[in-house]
């Protein structure tokens, strides 16, 4: 079917993001598995090929795009290599970090932060997660108590993507003991600041190359000048940024499909078994189709959703069943390509098999799925 989603400005810089991806990311994969990094160095190019930092004002170093479709245009081709890792750190501080700056920052904090995140030079972090609380942000226990200029910040969070490499690191902590949903505030912590603590860099199942941290912050002092947004109005600041965070997650799950079916489609081609290619068989047909359609489906919803957040008309219901169905179609597109592949579709020599594994936290982060059906359920039915 005819997508009608992008213009020729859009598909001249695919050429530029592919070239990107050939010459800096893709014969690296291996290396950056292997070390649970990615290291700075395709940070860097990026930044300089203008494939990062695209949402950023051109006052702070960045092209200034907001047309989400060139953001999507990386996913593609990020995906298309099977560079999940790297797709999601980009996304970390194209998606969610650099929006919270250029939305809620002071004129002095954009111009300290984005111009070197646009860049590459910067990387930013979000501590959102702590052992306790999950998908449950009102469960967050790190506090932060008023002091001369600042705060002194205490507590610990987990599952922190990016926690190795960060620069920076935007901290959702409790600034007033008895509040309930005003109790929350952002407060950015700088590398090197003491009572900052790295802890190991966590082994996961899928996205190994995207450093993922324990941090640690005790008796942290924090300036007056690194308070993002309104004190208090942390909690209102994330649930605004949500939606976005969810496209980006559902981007990434079409992409990652849409890549499983190529690759699988190319394996039936070519792989015999009984005197002929896998893909003769009804039944590698049958599931091909239901895959195709599967994704069809997805990437109708995804491009109706990116045209509905460039016109401003984004909700967060919107974000919720696009996030769901997205990353639900993923999890169930990725097995089927696996099983066609066989036991190659085991071994980690093949892309299909690292995409499985990436695939998993598809349906945890940016909200477990059962959030998303909760927050959709409670749009039908007016209850709570």
């Amino acid at each position: 079917m005819e997508r009608g989603l992008y213009t020729e400005e859009h598909e001249q810089f695919r050429s530029v993001v592919r070239e990107f991806v050939t010459r800096e990311v893709q014969p690296h994969l291996d290396e950056w598995d292997e070390r649970q990094c990615t290291g700075r160095d395709v940070w860097l190019a990026a930044g300089k090929q203008g494939v990062i930092g695209l949402t950023a004002p051109e006052e702070f170093g960045g092209p200034g795009l907001n047309d989400w479709r060139f953001r999507n245009v990386v996913y593609e081709e990020l995906m298309r290599v099977g560079a999940a890792s790297l797709a999601s750190s980009f996304s970390l501080q194209d998606d969610i970090l650099g929006p919270y700056v250029a939305d809620m920052g002071t004129p002095e904090q954009k111009q300290r932060w984005l111009p070197g995140m646009a860049a590459g030079e910067l990387i930013m972090a979000v501590a959102m997660t702590e052992p306790g609380t999950g998908s449950d942000l009102k469960g967050v226990r790190t506090h932060a108590k008023r002091a001369p200029g600042g705060w002194i910040l205490n507590g610990a969070k987990t599952f922190i993507s990016s926690g190795q490499q960060a620069d920076l690191v935007c901290v959702v902590t409790k600034t007033d003991p008895a509040g309930g949903t005003d109790a929350f505030s952002l407060l950015v912590v700088e590398a090197g600041m003491p009572g900052f603590s790295r802890g190991r860099n966590l082994k996961k199942v899928g996205l190994w190359a995207q450093d993922t941290s324990e941090l640690s912050f005790s008796d942290v002092f924090v300036p007056d000048e690194n308070l993002l947004g309104v004190e208090g109005a942390g909690f209102r600041q994330l649930m605004k940024h949500l939606p976005l965070e969810r496209l980006a997650i559902a981007a990434g799950a079409v992409a990652s499909a849409s890549a499983a079916l190529d690759w699988t489609v190319a394996y039936v081609k070519e792989r015999c078994a009984f005197g002929q290619p896998l893909g003769g068989f009804q039944n590698t047909q049958f599931a091909l189709a239901d895959m195709a359609a599967d994704i069809e489906a997805a990437r109708s919803l995804l491009d109706r959703c990116i045209m509905a957040h460039n016109a401003g008309t984004f909700t967060t219901v919107d974000a919720a069943t696009v996030k769901l169905f997205t990353t639900e179609v993923q999890a169930r597109v990725v097995d089927k390509c696996v099983q066609l592949h066989g036991g190659y579709g085991y071994m980690l020599e093949y892309p299909i098999a690292r995409a499985y594994l990436d695939a998993r936290v598809q349906r945890i982060y940016g909200g477990a799925n059962e959030i998303q059906r909760q927050i959709i359920g409670r749009s039908l039915t007016g209850l709570r």
